[in-house]
């Protein structure tokens, strides 16, 4: 496969999208990958909830508010459910980390079949796993240590908030705003380094069983060799998700709207025709209002299949397409060269090839 820059492996990735999701289209094939695609890409992005809560007039949260005035029993208990909920979803990752190579398999060698893909590279994904446990604890490190001189205003807050039993939310602030740009600079390190490891160092662990050392030297000694295009992709990279998300939630704005609406008029129509009942007519009136909110999140998960599908194939795809350019065993079997031309022979009367 010849070298190909950042801007053309856009409509490369584009086409073969489209020949794997749609040629031919099947729709158990094409909900199938679609999932697989948005789990292991990660397009979906959780943001954090906000609630409104009153203030004093002399700048402080009420006492029932503030966050410090917590019993050391529930502090414990919450301590062990985050362990708890760290090691699930330590467990949950190392089964994305799973499927990803299995998609690897799938986009390489434009197959359907998740489950080749699964088993080969077992070894690979687990070995990929814990190097990218190790580099997300390094990065822990660097915010707890990025987060040491911020740690006496913190405990002076806290003990203030004990002693007065209010929150003072201009300290708080005080505190917090320094950090915003220091969050954003992580959370762009975060991103870049997750393009280094999925994007050229798996097909490292997969194709030559590399290293965690073998597969950052080929990546560096390709990046060194081609600034240049390694940034425009980085760029492009980081800007393509962000535009198709942007695109997606226009695409499906209308269409969700319409859906919430239409759910919220049925379940209010049941709620009040039920409103009044008792007994076995009460637990009919729940049930449809619960079989509504399912079919409202089916219909909701369908259309996130196949909008977000397509573009998550995309994307990786693109990531495929560009390092497979400068990475000849990915690039041979992206594009495997054609079979050498054989002459014709004449003989017996046949023509034979």
């Amino acid at each position: 496969m010849r070298p190909i820059s950042a801007a053309d492996a856009v409509s490369a990735a584009v086409q073969r999208t489209r020949d794997l999701l749609f040629r031919p289209f099947r729709w158990g094939t094409y909900l199938k990958l679609g999932l697989v695609a948005i789990v292991t890409e990660g397009l979906g992005s959780n943001l954090p909830s906000s609630s409104n809560s009153g203030s004093s007039p002399s700048g402080h949260v009420p006492t029932n508010l503030a966050p410090f005035n917590v019993p050391g029993v529930q502090i414990a208990a919450a301590v062990a459910m985050l362990l708890l909920v760290g090691v699930i979803a330590l467990f949950i990752f190392y089964l994305i980390t799973r499927l990803r190579f299995a998609y690897f398999h799938c986009l390489i060698h434009n197959t359907t079949e998740i489950g080749p893909g699964w088993t080969i590279y077992q070894p690979q994904a687990l070995r990929f796993f814990w190097m990218n446990v190790a580099v997300g604890f390094g990065f822990l490190l660097v915010m707890v240590a990025i987060a040491l001189p911020f740690i006496g205003g913190f405990i002076r807050l806290f003990h203030e908030s004990r002693q007065t039993h209010h929150l003072d939310v201009q300290l708080m602030l005080s505190l917090v705003l320094p950090l915003i740009p220091i969050i954003f600079v992580l959370a762009v390190a975060g991103v870049m380094t997750d393009v280094v490891l999925r994007d050229w160092m798996l097909p490292h662990y997969a194709l030559e069983d590399a290293s965690a050392g073998e597969a950052w030297s080929a990546v560096w000694a390709r990046v060194t060799a081609e600034k240049k295009q390694f940034l425009v992709y980085t760029v492009l990279r980081l800007i393509l998700p962000f535009l198709a998300a942007i695109a997606l939630f226009f695409v499906l704005m209308i269409p969700g709207l319409v859906l919430a609406a239409s759910v919220a008029v049925a379940e209010w129509g049941i709620h009040s025709i039920f409103a009044d009942s008792t007994g076995a007519s009460a637990v009919v009136g729940v049930l449809l209002q619960v079989f509504f909110g399912v079919l409202a999140f089916v219909f909701a998960l369908l259309a996130g299949i196949c909008v977000g599908g397509p573009v998550s194939t995309s994307i990786r795809e693109y990531a495929l397409v560009f390092y497979g350019g400068h990475y000849r065993a990915l690039g041979d079997i992206l594009y495997p060269s054609a079979p050498p031309y054989t002459a014709p022979t004449f003989g017996s009367g046949q023509l034979s090839y």
